[in-house]
């Protein structure tokens, strides 16, 4: 991000989606100018809504930020906001955020969302909820007894608009079966596989393939990208793995992928020729000392591409794993974060400038943004300062030009 006179050639934006508790004040999206070492964050503007404003992602060639509002719709009205996708223009000069337009996201939680910039086309995972209805019916042999009946999941696949508006739904799929329920997990009282989950649909680094990961089925679905979502190939994991993100590796092309059940990371070799993953490695996600619960949220790949790094909710840590070049993975440290109150209150993500010199945490019970140093020798993380946002969930970057610049075309 420097010029050769070693000034910035551009500015730093952090955009920080928040969700919102009662009587909180949170909810929506803080603005973050970040300096180019990563010292400062100096909150700008904000946003208030989306109110559930769970994940991010920017398009640089439309100047676009894209969020979800992760939440169920209330029912039949609906009296509050429904579950949806939203669209916002970026303010060149300082990444202040203008409303464009909203779209209804079919099935309850949309909780990821991936952008094809060549194609206008944003995906979105949408989670579901984990509680049920209860419905009594009377079975074919004349007997009377109870249904129990899911949120569906869905990936939903939009077509945007050359001014970044949503424009339509193109295509749906809704993801079927369960896993085991009840599982170990205390989430849901047990009952966090009784349907499918899907929890993330990544781009691959060739933009032809989405990877959804389905935490409720143990499951990887890979879809080939075109006027509609192609299913080519899908990986199951034996029961209560719960893989919950993906991450690739822009250099080698390999997955990596953290487990939620199981507190695992795995690693995959990807064929971008056919949507294949073959599986590489599985190590835990914490230090052999830790006890007790552990369930392992984000992972992403540090662009030098020698490390990958996991946020551990029970652990309370972000740790990291050397990538040998046959895709093996070593734990080489971790730093502590705030404690979390359970899975669904804890640091939820991170995120790399794009130069990969730092970090940003969202670390959700300590109500901060963090920012770490990134050693690219040897992966330590080390602190340098934080901003106060309330209930922070997700941060993404973007890059504008400074005044006078004009920002290139992205192909």
């Amino acid at each position: 991000m420097a010029a050769d006179n070693g000034r910035p050639s551009k500015k730093l934006i952090a955009y920080v989606g928040c969700y919102a508790t009662a009587g909180s004040g949170s909810g929506g999206i803080h603005v973050l100018a970040v300096s180019p070492d990563g010292r400062h964050l100096n909150e700008t503007s904000r946003v208030l809504e989306p109110q559930q404003a769970g994940y991010l992602v920017y398009s640089p060639s439309l100047k676009t930020l894209f969020s979800v509002d992760e939440r169920k719709t209330d029912g039949r009205g609906p009296v509050g906001p429904a579950a949806s996708v939203h669209s916002f223009s970026v303010n060149a000069r300082d990444g202040s955020l203008n409303w464009k337009n909203s779209y209804l996201a079919p099935g309850p939680m949309p909780t990821y969302l991936s952008f094809s910039e060549s194609r206008r086309l944003l995906v979105t995972a949408n989670h579901g909820d984990f509680t049920h209805v209860e419905r009594v019916i009377q079975w074919p042999n004349g007997e009377w007894g109870t249904e129990y009946v899911y949120d569906d999941s869905t990936v939903i696949m939009f077509q945007v608009a050359d001014d970044g508006r949503l424009d339509g739904i193109r295509d749906v799929k809704v993801l079927p079966g369960h896993g085991r329920d009840p599982n170990s997990s205390p989430q849901a009282g047990g009952h966090a596989q009784s349907s499918a989950h899907a929890h993330c649909a990544t781009l691959d680094p060739s933009g032809q393939f989405i990877v959804v990961c389905d935490k409720g089925t143990d499951q990887i679905y890979v879809y080939r990208l075109s006027s509609e979502l192609v299913e080519v190939s899908s990986f199951r994991f034996e029961d209560e793995i719960g893989p919950r993100h993906v991450a690739f590796d822009a250099s080698t092309g390999r997955a990596f992928v953290t487990c939620e059940f199981s507190s695992e990371l795995a690693s995959f070799d990807f064929d971008a020729a056919t949507g294949r993953l073959i599986l590489l490695d599985r190590v835990s996600t914490v230090a052999d000392a830790h006890s007790g619960l552990n369930e392992p949220a984000d992972v992403r790949v540090h662009p030098d591409g020698k490390f990958v790094y996991v946020n551990n909710r029970g652990e309370d840590s972000v740790a990291w794993f050397e990538v040998t070049p046959t895709g093996r993975l070593t734990r080489r440290g971790h730093v502590s974060i705030s404690k979390s109150i359970h899975p669904g209150l804890a640091a939820r993500s991170f995120a790399f400038d794009p130069s990969g010199s730092f970090m940003l945490v969202a670390d959700r019970p300590a109500n901060l943004v963090r920012s770490y140093s990134v050693d690219r020798e040897t992966g330590n993380l080390q602190a340098l300062s934080d901003a106060s946002v309330r209930d922070p969930a997700f941060i993404e970057f973007a890059e504008l030009p400074l005044a006078g610049q004009t920002q290139p075309a992205t192909h």
